[in-house]
């Protein structure tokens, strides 16, 4: 019985797929899996180092679906025991690539399992798309990924949204925890960064981490800052870059906090950012599950969240772990910031709600669902 697993993947290379495959990858070779990552030329993943036990392999072109003959000759030549997929447009050429390896080989000779991955909440993304690619991703979701063995998702919301959105039916759709934390953070005792605003006992600082884009709320997340600072000294740093840069830098000055906010940037390792930050703020409008707010709680910083579909909900345990509130609220934000702050959660406590998210629980939950033991027989 073939044991390989083939990774097909389609990225930016800076996205929360990225790190996900940056870690599966490299634990499922760990457990003795040959593993293939197919790749679309100038597409990531990227991997910093490839391990033993891993191929990566150019399928040829810059674009997904010019690599369907490709990833056919692929399946019929080596037959890996599952072929792992992310995103629809990546999903759908999966699946034409293991039509057309059957069509043209022997009955049995392409036994592929085919997993299917959707991290989004799929009615909140398509909605600013236009009308074509809303109707395409809605039918293709509904109609080819029943043809598929197994459809995986970051979080039950997200599941629960394909399910009503698309109409496929949700016991198909199985939630699978991300591979977010290594298992050395939640022991790491990590140095401070070289920063003046972190250990300040004078001026708590409140850090967000993510593009800096509309879907990320920071706009919001300023507003509440400005409300905290109204009673008591403290500061705001996000680390991130993108369009809303210089939005943000003007909003900050018409709030009067300025002074009090820093954009450094985008960083590779905010680990130890978020270990000394004194409160990590998650105000996402909507997200497929929520990777730096579980960073955040693996290295034990208290956490505020928006109750935002879908993931925050579901990590936090309703609230268990760390207040949730409504999306775009600036008031109710800063109430429980301050709360948070007064009283925060013991560090230990706050790891427990990222433990089913490190990489080995992830990589045996991935295993699972593809139908395959911890490690190959």
């Amino acid at each position: 019985m073939p044991t390989g697993i083939a990774c097909f993947f389609s990225t930016s290379g800076h996205s929360g797929v990225d790190r996900a495959a940056g870690h599966l990858i490299p634990a499922l070779a760990r457990r003795g899996y040959a593993v293939d990552l197919l790749k679309v030329r100038r597409h990531g993943p990227d991997l910093p180092q490839v391990p033993p036990g891993v191929r990566v392999i150019d399928l040829g072109s810059r674009h997904t679906y010019a690599c369907l003959p490709a990833l056919a000759s692929y399946l019929r030549r080596e037959r890996p025991a599952v072929l792992l997929s992310d995103k629809d447009r990546v999903n759908r050429t999966a699946l034409f690539a293991r039509t057309l390896a059957r069509l043209f080989a022997k009955e049995g000779q392409v036994p592929t399992h085919l997993v299917f991955s959707s991290g989004t909440t799929i009615s909140i993304d398509l909605a600013t798309r236009g009308a074509l690619e809303r109707w395409v991703q809605r039918n293709s979701l509904g109609r080819l990924y029943p043809l598929a063995d197994q459809v995986i998702v970051t979080a039950a919301g997200v599941a629960d949204d394909m399910a009503t959105y698309t109409g496929l039916a949700r016991d198909l759709i199985r939630v699978v925890p991300s591979p977010v934390v290594p298992e050395a953070l939640f022991g790491a005792a990590l140095p401070r960064p070289d920063h003046p605003w972190l250990g300040d006992p004078v001026a708590p600082l409140f850090l967000s981490v993510g593009e800096l884009c509309h879907r990320k709320g920071f706009d919001t997340l300023l507003r509440a800052f400005a409300r905290v600072r109204a009673q008591r000294p403290c500061r705001l740093m996000i680390l991130g870059r993108g369009g809303a840069r210089e939005a943000l830098l003007a909003l900050a000055a018409e709030l009067g906090v300025k002074d009090a906010f820093a954009l450094p940037g985008y960083c590779t390792n905010p680990y130890a950012y978020m270990a000394h930050a004194d409160l990590f703020a998650f105000t996402s409008r909507w997200e497929g599950l929520g990777f730096v707010l579980i960073e955040a709680l693996a290295v034990g910083t208290p956490v505020v969240s928006t109750d935002c579909p879908s993931g925050p909900r579901e990590v936090l345990a309703d609230g268990r772990y760390g207040p949730l509130v409504p999306v775009d609220d600036d008031a109710a934000l800063a109430q429980a910031m301050i709360a948070t702050l007064d009283h925060p959660l013991p560090s230990e406590r706050l790891r427990e709600a990222a433990r089913p998210y490190g990489i080995e629980a992830s990589t045996d939950a991935y295993l699972n669902a593809m139908g395959l033991p911890p490690c190959p027989v």
